[in-house]
């Protein structure tokens, strides 16, 4: 820790330099355990550095994506826990990127806060390493911004970057897609990230009820339930690339279904699910019906227990089910794509 560095006109302006130096030493250990071959995890550089292995790749692609954890952070402010989030963080950009069909390489995070407090610090990148080491990807940067004024101190934000890297001949592209292939689908965890703004308009989270136990959601309470961390997806959809010809791929999030899943279809075909095998956890049951939340929006902005599709030929549908339950995924059959100028149809 560099005591050296410490302005008392700084910190009178709300910046506590020495809680910085002391939120990192504390997230060490953590960032430890993200280190793959290739990384360069000594912290407190001015750039992440990462040698990828191009072994065995004509031509190589780099894939990347960003995104945050948006409002689910009230959430984690209203239970006073911050060591799920940065999982969800994680998610949200590797979960992207795989499809593609890309495998995560290297991760970066960016929290900004009202007021450094290094245990809280800790616990948010705590959870980002968490994420990583599920992903398999490597924590070689990120950045902590004090912003007293900006946001209050006892919240704050979080977003994540994420690098991965695939051969030219093995990206997925809808382009090869056709009528008849099958729409298979990975489970959620819950709400994962998207959806919050609606929640919080539903759901009085001051209210004391929101973390009293809930006997349809096994006895936890309102708060755990919507705070579970979104599924990484990454080892099981890199095991089925591996082994099938992967048509497509959508990580159901902001927008639900209707949004996300025309996201992988070409144009002149469309997805056609069967409502009937769509497997709703209680949640959503409870936020439509607290809500008063027609169907065709819950579809629209939730991923409804689906939290990514694969799409792929029907002769490989069987085999694909086998691999993705082999990795312990409770994947099934949710529908077909068609010839249709409607690009998704549920029903």
């Amino acid at each position: 820790m560099n005591m050296n560095s410490k302005s008392e006109a700084y910190a009178a302006a709300g910046v506590d330099i020495t809680a910085g130096y002391r939120a990192v030493e504390l997230m060490k250990k953590h960032i430890r355990r993200t280190t793959t071959p290739g990384a360069d995890t000594d912290v407190g550089g001015f750039g992440g550095l990462f040698a990828p292995d191009l072994a065995g790749m004509r031509k190589p692609v780099l894939v990347s994506g960003t995104d945050g954890v948006g409002t689910k952070l009230r959430i984690a402010f209203r239970m006073d826990r911050h060591d799920t989030v940065g999982i969800d963080c994680v998610a949200m950009c590797v979960n992207d990127i795989i499809c593609c069909g890309a495998r995560p390489l290297f991760f970066l995070d960016y929290i900004a806060c009202g007021k450094n407090v290094p245990e809280r610090i800790e616990q948010i990148v705590k959870g980002v390493c968490d994420g990583c080491v599920q992903a398999g990807a490597a924590l070689i940067g990120g950045e902590t911004a004090e912003m007293p004024g900006f946001y209050p101190e006892n919240e704050y934000d979080l977003a994540g970057f994420a690098t991965g890297i695939v051969d030219e001949e093995k990206i997925i592209r809808r382009e090869e897609m056709r009528a008849g292939d099958v729409i298979l689908a990975l489970p959620s965890s819950g709400v994962h990230s998207n959806g919050f703004s609606l929640v919080r308009k539903i759901f009085d989270i001051d209210d004391a009820g929101f973390e009293k136990p809930v006997e349809s959601l096994g006895g936890r309470s309102l708060g755990e339930a919507l705070l579970e961390p979104t599924r990484i997806y990454v080892r099981p959809v890199l095991a089925l690339c591996g082994e099938i010809r992967v048509r497509g791929i959508s990580h159901i999030t902001g927008g639900g279904f209707y949004e996300n899943i025309p996201r992988s279809i070409p144009d002149g075909l469309g997805a056609e699910i069967d409502r009937e095998r769509i497997r709703v956890p209680e949640i959503f049951r409870i936020i439509a019906g607290k809500g008063g939340v027609s169907e065709r929006d819950m579809f629209n902005t939730f991923n409804m227990g689906v939290g990514m599709s694969i799409i792929v030929a029907e002769k490989d549908a069987g085999r694909a089910l086998e691999i993705l339950r082999g990795q312990g995924e409770e994947a099934w059959e949710i529908g077909r794509i068609r010839e249709s100028g409607e690009k998704i149809i549920i029903r």
